[in-house]
């Protein structure tokens, strides 16, 4: 008998193991994470919350002379105009890219909220509802565009596929996949030899193998055809295995390097998911049919990053929630490009500060 070395095989989150991490948060849908403890979350006021290691907050509001009005607090709302960040990621430099979902752009903000458009326009035409953000160890941002229908919620009854993956390098912006059914979250393995793309539309992951000039070929679908749900947010853990959220299921899952779907966490509404899968299937949903599957944890579980000094700390992120739930994982995450980068940075600053008080 083969004995399993994964260590996710047996293991789910415990429910009372789960701490609350936040206060008053506003649809934090991405979060980042630094090897200080700092956390980083999109919020729909306009800008980031800033949690420091000891739980203090600062909400960093955009400020520009660019389209950023602050939104309003109905999310509903939100989605429909206004600025609303929602994918994060930081750039070489330490500052952060954001993915708007209101504005249609992507944005780059300092640390203490100045903020401007890199891009809403491509070959002339609106880039479309853009979703998340990326970059990866050469610096490069990858981004993606959920559909460039008008208004975006059509594409999820009509299940369009025409959302895309964009690079944005030293040659500008361009389109380097497209035709995705609600492109939503994208990661890079290990390696950056493959990239990973939630189609939530499609509920499933699909992948591209990675050129060093940044194009991609060799697109395939990773794991089940169909999760079973609409899947959101994702990111790797040390072992191989994809961490994803199922929004609506308010489902915690694992795909497994073997294909294997492992479930981590449930908090769903079983009741409320069948009708909405039903109402999907005829192209009839409404905001409400989704407000209805909400679940208590996270409500409308979007995404996860894992954090803490090991990367064994997972946080959830949601569209409903006002806080983050977070246990411990029995794996490490996988750390992202900026992790070594803000690890090195950190250290180099302990060294300049006991220099600098040696020779005091």
């Amino acid at each position: 008998m083969t004995i399993s070395t994964n260590p996710l095989h047996g293991w789910q989150v415990n429910r009372d193991e789960i701490r609350q991490v936040g206060r008053d948060l506003l649809r934090p849908e991405c979060i980042l994470a630094e090897p200080d403890g700092t956390l980083w979350t999109a919020d729909a006021r306009g800008g980031v919350m800033r949690i420091a290691p000891d739980g203090t907050q600062t909400l960093i509001a955009q400020h520009s002379t660019q389209n950023t009005a602050p939104a309003s607090g109905d999310a509903q709302q939100l989605v429909m105009g206004g600025t609303l960040p929602n994918g994060l990621a930081f750039d070489a430099e330490g500052h952060i890219v954001i993915a708007n979902f209101g504005t249609d752009a992507i944005e780059l903000m300092t640390r203490d909220g100045a903020s401007r458009t890199l891009y809403d326009r491509l070959d002339g035409a609106p880039l479309g509802k853009t979703n998340f953000v990326l970059t990866d160890s050469r610096g490069r941002i990858w981004f993606t565009v959920t559909t460039r229908q008008v208004p975006w919620t059509r594409s999820i009854n009509e299940k369009t596929a025409d959302g895309y993956v964009g690079l944005i390098d030293e040659h500008g912006i361009r389109i380097v996949a497209d035709g995705f059914v609600g492109t939503n979250e994208i990661r890079l393995d290990a390696d950056e030899a493959w990239l990973y793309v939630v189609e939530t539309n499609a509920r499933r992951i699909s992948r591209l193998r990675v050129q060093d000039d940044g194009s991609l070929t060799d697109r395939e679908i990773y794991g089940p055809p169909d999760l079973g749900g609409f899947p959101d947010g994702f990111a790797f853990d040390a072992h191989g295995n994809l961490w994803i959220t199922l929004i609506l299921n308010e489902k915690l899952i694992a795909l497994t390097p073997e294909g294997e779907v492992l479930t981590l966490l449930d908090d769903g509404n079983p009741e409320a998911f069948a009708r909405y899968e039903t109402h999907y299937r005829d192209g009839t949903t409404t905001p409400e049919l989704m407000g209805a599957c909400r679940g208590t944890l996270a409500p409308m579980m979007a995404s996860l990053t894992f954090g803490g000094p090991d990367l064994r700390t997972v946080y959830l992120g949601s569209l409903g929630g006002t806080t983050l739930a977070s246990f411990r994982s029995p794996v490490p995450g996988l750390p992202l490009a900026h992790w070594n980068r803000s690890a090195t940075n950190a250290t180099h600053e302990t060294h300049d500060a006991h220099d600098k008080h040696a020779t005091s």
